[in-house]
């Protein structure tokens, strides 16, 4: 029993913790949001979003030139830019668990594929990386899409191009202040020790991208109105990492 209690209690506090999802105080905010406060909240997201963080410190993790990250970093911005802004305009969406347990799964990849696993389990080369970070990308963005037209039916807020735009361009700013922060952090590590701090590091990501998929896998399960994820939004606050 003292077992199962503890497992519940590190549930619960889980739960907690990947909750980045939009307070009913945002939430209430947006219905008279100016267009900088709408920035204000793309930012907010990013900076708090786990999966995306976990993501972009995979794929940074070996990056050391500028070209590089640059090449990387503009592949997944422009393809998350492309499904928050069109998915977004058109009103295209899913169930928020299940793209978010698909973004789960991004962190998975990206640390199996840094411990070089393809090669290890499968005996293959790894698939073209900038063509798998342009695709985990547009799943990101779909996942930003999903959060933010939840948010905008529970206020009852029809969303303008322009209001779109400006979470958008916050989102691109809290990515920029995330990668200020983990470019000096990665680049720390990169001496001494690299090989067994590379496999810690690149282990977590698989470990914490399979609690995350687990986690959004049991909520999309126990989410009675998961065959239509538009009503959900004002019935609960999803809980994203």
């Amino acid at each position: 029993m003292k077992f199962l209690k503890k497992i519940s209690l590190f549930i619960f506090s889980l739960s907690i913790l990947l909750c980045h999802g939009v307070s009913e105080s945002t939430a209430s905010a947006m219905s008279n949001a100016s267009l900088i406060d709408w920035s204000r909240f793309g930012a907010e997201h990013m900076v708090t979003g786990y999966d995306h963080i976990l993501f972009l410190v995979g794929v940074l993790f070996f990056l050391t030139k500028y070209i590089d990250i640059f090449k990387f970093i503009t592949a997944f911005t422009i393809a998350h830019c492309l499904t928050l802004i069109f998915a977004t305009n058109f009103g295209i969406t899913a169930n928020a668990y299940l793209i978010d347990a698909i973004i789960a799964f991004s962190v998975i990849y990206k640390g199996f594929e840094n411990l070089d696993g393809f090669k290890k389990v499968f005996s293959t080369k790894a698939p073209n990386l900038i063509v798998m970070v342009f695709v985990f990308g547009l799943i990101h963005g779909f996942g930003l899409s999903t959060k933010l037209q939840e948010v905008a039916t529970s206020s009852n807020i029809d969303l303008s191009l322009s209001q779109i735009l400006s979470f958008n361009i916050g989102v691109e700013l809290g990515q920029i202040i995330v990668l200020i922060i983990l470019f000096p952090l990665l680049s720390l590590i990169r001496k001494k020790y690299f090989n067994f701090i590379s496999k810690f590091t690149n282990w977590g990501l698989v470990v914490a991208g399979v609690l995350l998929f687990i986690f959004q896998i049991n909520g999309y399960i126990n989410d009675e109105h998961h065959d239509n994820p538009k009503t959900n939004s004002g019935d609960h606050h999803h809980h994203h990492h």
